[in-house]
């Protein structure tokens, strides 16, 4: 879980990561622009820092972080004399801010939450730009992380979200959720955002902890609102299939200290079984609306599904699971896709011709500073019985994570070989 640092400073910091993509979207709400919003956010945090070592925290520090950034919204919107028109129009929801509450409930929370996905996957941006500034605003994540993510440099990340918030703001792109076509065209890239933002949560990329519970919420959250609103559409359960799956294995992914634990050697018992039946009901239901072949998120969630019914590991039905990362492939192929499924390959057919696989993706630029293709290698090097050759593939994965608890995993398994 995430730790939870001591002190005015350090619950800012927990707070602020947790609550920042709710006051973001909030005050988009308001002021129609997310750069600006974002703006105003860090204000509030600013504003924070001053005021919490002095002051105390407060009882409820998100609710205080909300009510700062929105009345500083509002403050700005009353002071620009050209939205004299747009005051009128949103008055209503502006009183509600005069207080100290909350927002109204979690259910605005969510709209919120989806309008700001929606806005910043608006068409007018390049698909990378559209993942890029939706992870930056709506996961909270950081450059690195995001160019971690796309497997590019950071510079280039960096570049694609300025220039979005420059285009969305020039472009006076409405912060809403569409309707129909507009809607169905900005759907691939919502799913991609959502599905980035939870596996940043499931896996971190950097930082002390293995697991950030408050993206995976969210993003499954998300991902349910979604199906209700699109529900004749295949990917958007499956989607929504495949995150129930991987969040019923939460509990098991991490042991008493944090340290990360292998899928192999997860307590099953800890496996959420109430989440593994909510993603058989949304696989069937991807299944029962579909029209044609399996979009890359059913083909997952199918995935997924094979190591929710297995009891053990040893019972894990990896043919199944190679045979529907092949369709993967063919459907959206990528290096990612076929490491994935040389592990797949190596535990269905055996070590030796997974590592011709992996071997084969070695050259792939994509791939040169990604630490779990030499920590893959390492391990088929174990089960080959080529231990020094493991240890050195280990410890390369380890100096190519950013993640605390990942890299001691990796040098703890690199010291095993021997």
């Amino acid at each position: 879980m995430d730790r939870q640092p001591s002190g005015p400073s350090g619950a800012l910091e927990t707070v602020f990561r947790l609550e920042s993509p709710r006051v973001v979207a909030a005050v988009a709400r308001i002021v129609r622009d997310v750069g600006i919003a974002e703006e105003l956010t860090q204000d509030a945090l600013v504003a924070a820092l001053e005021q919490w070592p002095r002051d105390g925290v407060p009882d409820n520090p998100g609710a205080w972080l909300m009510t700062t950034a929105r009345h500083r919204a509002v403050d700005l919107v009353r002071r620009r004399e050209r939205y004299a028109r747009k005051l009128a129009e949103i008055g209503r929801d502006l009183e509600t801010t005069s207080g100290p509450e909350e927002p109204s409930g979690p259910d605005d929370i969510d709209d919120d939450l989806l309008r700001l996905v929606f806005t910043t996957c608006h068409p007018v941006l390049s698909a990378e730009a559209r993942i890029a500034l939706t992870l930056r605003l709506l996961g909270g994540l950081t450059t690195a992380e995001i160019a971690r993510a796309f497997l590019a440099p950071e510079p280039t990340v960096a570049q694609r979200i300025v220039r979005a918030k420059r285009t969305l703001a020039t472009r006076n792109i409405a912060f809403e959720v569409p309707y129909g076509p507009d809607r169905e065209a900005r759907l691939g890239s919502v799913l991609d955002v959502i599905y980035l933002v939870f596996n940043e949560g499931y896996a971190a990329t950097a930082g002390d902890d293995w697991l950030r519970p408050a993206l995976c919420e969210d993003a499954l959250r998300l991902a349910r609102l979604l199906s209700g609103l699109m529900p004749k559409e295949p990917e958007v359960h499956g989607l929504t299939a495949l995150l129930e799956f991987q969040m019923s294995r939460a509990a098991a992914r991490t042991g008493p200290d944090g340290e990360p634990v292998l899928l192999k050697d997860q307590n099953r018992r800890r496996w959420n079984r109430m989440l593994i039946a909510r993603g058989v009901t949304a696989l069937a239901r991807a299944d029962a609306v579909a029209t044609g072949a399996p979009g890359p998120y059913v083909l997952q969630a199918a995935i997924a599904a094979c190591h929710a019914h297995a009891l053990t590991y040893e019972e894990t039905d990896w043919a199944a699971i190679a045979t529907l990362y092949g369709l993967l492939a063919a459907r959206s192929p990528s290096p990612v896709v076929e490491l994935n499924r040389a592990v797949a390959v190596s535990m269905a057919d055996g070590p030796a011709p997974a590592l011709e696989m992996v071997d084969a993706l070695a050259a792939e630029p994509a791939l040169r500073d990604y630490h779990l293709l030499p920590s893959v290698r390492g391990d088929l090097l174990t089960r080959l019985g080529r231990p020094a050759e493991a240890r050195a593939e280990f410890e390369r994965a380890a100096s190519l994570t950013r993640n605390t608890r990942e890299r001691a995993l990796l040098l703890r398994r690199a010291a095993a070989s021997g």
